[in-house]
């Protein structure tokens, strides 16, 4: 099992999490008594391994086993199921309990379902008529520390079974997770949703609360200020595009698997070829710690300047060994033992970054980059279109192919002429998510690139401003959407979104339309209308800082205030952020309540504006990505709490950490 991660430097208790998780398990195998063998899920293996050590279990008498469809081989009479409520699944167990009765095996058979048993599964051990040869019960590990600030739920296809399936079991799930976690560190008082699934999400976690509600009278004040749920659906750009950040470069093609990759050992020095071996990265490693959100081609530099270092430290060393012993400080030669000591570290990754850069020199890769770019930035389809026919002719794999085209959002029919109709089943899969579809109408890509400043020119990858750097000039939608609401609000994005995204129904009803604004500070106030605007007059805020909204006309036809809509946002946008600079140490906006279809299913519950808590801590943000989140988006997110003058803690959970390649996978389905 990977190397279990220290959480000790998180800025959530999560330690604690493990801890309970860990126990409950233990208790489960405790009260099965005498050796046993411990069946588990595959996909439950990686999750085990943060949670607890493999030398545990055996002190406990447990043998583990992976579940497959051959039988269990084992001396054991005590056979211990832990798996998730997967039909598939089921007809293994089946299967073994089957084969071992005729054989005679006199066994005991237990049976947990992770999280929680589902009926559907019980139905079919019934119909084989096991049920009443199993002890079932439930393991209920719905959330597992991946790092000190990465959490995740571990639901691999949540994000096809909502939109695909139509199963919003996940959606139930994510919402006890975040039960769970209120429970342990009080009721959460600031919770932001953008996205359907996240509506849900937030709706079922107040339901929760009213039917458990936890007391939080013994607890003091929570110590998660802020919940943000985004779905993966809100932004499918990002994870369509390759990631240049290390970490993110590493799961890009190695993928990493719950906090350590596995690769060949030749690739990190070892002599044996063909053996694999597991990489631990997490934080615990103090230099990944350092340069796993760095640009890669940065980590070049830095392991090359801490490799120079270290050289040249121990040449002097050598070279005059007594005089050196002699004339260091007891503070240098500890400094010195430290770097010493930190060679194994260098020694690995100075082995993964050289295997990365045989794939990160590749034309392919770089004629990918490009390509990428192009699409992000709006610019020459035609160049985009001929590269993707070129990869179709060439065969390359399909999962590459759809990549790319779904970063353009549409269909192609020379696809099934090329890969074969059993692929249709993948493409129909994609169609319903929304992620391949006909170009009947002209994208607001360029409109919401513009207003959110999503492709930033001349990024400095080595000395970052702006989030932008994870991808080399592109800033990730979801994150900058999540940059404005922890400074801002949704009420900023959810007006500028419908904006410009519904200009036709703001046009209708511009006339009739008022926004409501409550603020604390000074009194409650309507602000009526759009072209019109009196908000430098109620907040005090300069005139200069809405220059251009007196010269609005009226009245606009539909067609030009549609030409138009692009500017008219960047100027609201620009306007907005003066305005809310103005009341930004107000202590409170009250709730807009509901979901609003026009809104495009934002969504504000009891939210307060405020960065430093009562006791003076930095206020701590969960951000939550239904749908999965890139590597390249946690490390955005870690820079922008970094930043000067941002006084939050982020912490960020998940339904599984994806790419582009492993997000897509899940909606392939092979025909015949």
């Amino acid at each position: 099992m990977a190397q279990i991660p220290n959480l000790d430097n998180s800025p959530l208790n999560l330690t604690s999490i493990r801890d309970h998780s860990q126990k409950e398990l233990i208790i489960i195998l405790k009260n099965i008594r005498g050796k046993k063998c411990l069946v588990i899920d595959p996909t439950l293996g990686g999750s085990l391994s943060l949670i607890v050590q493999t030398a545990l279990l055996k002190e406990h008498g447990v043998e583990l086993r992976h579940l497959n469809p051959e039988p269990v081989q084992t001396e054991c009479t005590k056979i211990v199921y832990l798996v998730r409520t997967q039909i598939d699944l089921m007809k293994f167990i089946c299967s073994h309990i089957h084969n071992d009765i005729s054989k005679g095996l006199q066994r005991e058979y237990y049976l947990y379902f992770v999280p929680r048993r589902a009926v559907v599964c019980e139905k079919i051990l019934e119909d084989e008529k096991i049920h009443n040869l199993l002890t079932i019960g439930e393991y209920p590990l719905y959330v597992v520390p991946i790092d000190e600030d990465e959490l995740s739920f571990e639901l691999d296809s949540a994000y096809k079974e909502c939109l695909v399936d139509g199963d919003t079991t996940s959606i139930w799930h994510i919402a006890k997770a975040l039960h769970k976690l209120e429970s342990s560190f009080g009721v959460i008082p600031n919770v932001r949703a953008k996205g359907k699934a996240s509506v849900r999400v937030a709706d079922i976690l107040n339901r929760m609360q009213a039917e458990e509600p936890v007391n939080s009278s013994d607890m003091g004040m929570p110590e998660i200020d802020t919940l943000i749920l985004l779905d993966r659906e809100v932004d499918m750009v990002t994870p369509m595009c390759s990631q240049l950040t290390y970490e993110g470069l590493l799961d890009e093609f190695l993928h990493v698997n719950n906090g350590a990759v596995e690769l060949d050992a030749s690739i990190m020095g070892g002599q044996q070829e063909g053996k694999k071996m597991k990489v631990p990265l997490n934080s615990s490693d103090k230099l990944f710690k350092e340069i796993r959100d760095l640009n890669f081609e940065v980590v070049v530099q830095v392991l090359r300047q801490k490799a120079t270092s270290m050289k040249q430290d121990y040449t002097e060393m050598s070279s005059t060994k007594l005089n050196f012993m002699q004339n260091q400080t007891v503070s240098e030669l500890k400094d010195f033992v430290k770097k010493l000591n930190s060679l194994p570290e260098m020694t690995r990754h100075i082995n993964l970054a050289q295997h990365l850069s045989t794939f990160t020199s590749k034309p392919s890769f770089l004629g990918r980059l490009d390509m990428e770019h192009t699409v992000v930035e709006a610019e020459s389809y035609d160049i985009c279109f001929e590269y993707i026919e070129e990869m179709i002719h060439k065969q390359e794999p399909l999962v590459n192919v759809l990549r790319l085209l779904i970063l353009f959002s549409i269909t192609n029919s020379e696809l099934l002429h090329s890969y074969g109709f059993e692929h249709m089943g993948t493409l129909n899969n994609l169609e319903k998510a929304g992620l391949l579809r006909k170009q009947e109408s002209k994208s607001n890509w360029l409109t919401i690139k513009r207003a959110l400043q999503l492709v930033v020119e001349d990024t400095d990858t080595a000395n970052p401003n702006d989030i932008s750097y994870v991808f080399s000039g592109y800033a990730p939608l979801s994150i900058r959407l999540v940059q404005h609401a922890i400074r801002y609000g949704w009420q900023l994005i959810c007006l500028l979104t419908w904006m410009l995204l519904r200009g036709d129904e703001l046009l209708d009803a511009v006339k009739g339309m008022s926004f409501l604004f409550s603020v604390s500070f000074t009194a409650q106030c309507h602000i009526c209308g759009l072209y019109k605007i009196t908000w430098a007059q109620r907040y005090q805020v300069p005139r200069t800082h809405f220059a251009g909204f007196s010269e609005l006309p009226d009245n606009s036809g539909r067609d030009e205030f549609k030409d138009n809509i692009a500017s008219l946002g960047l100027l609201i946008l620009n306007s907005c952020l003066a305005l809310l600079s103005a009341f930004a140490r107000s202590s409170s906006l009250d709730t807009l309540q509901g979901a609003s279809n026009n809104m495009e299913n934002f969504v504000l519950f009891k939210v307060h504006s405020h960065e430093l808590v009562g006791d003076g801590r930095r206020s701590l943000v969960l951000v939550v990505f239904i749908g999965g989140v890139t590597f390249a988006e946690i490390s955005a997110l870690r820079f922008l709490s970094a930043q000067e003058g941002m006084a939050y803690d982020v912490i960020v959970g998940t339904t599984k950490i994806v790419n582009g390649r492993t997000l897509i996978e899940t909606f392939v389905e092979k025909l015949g």
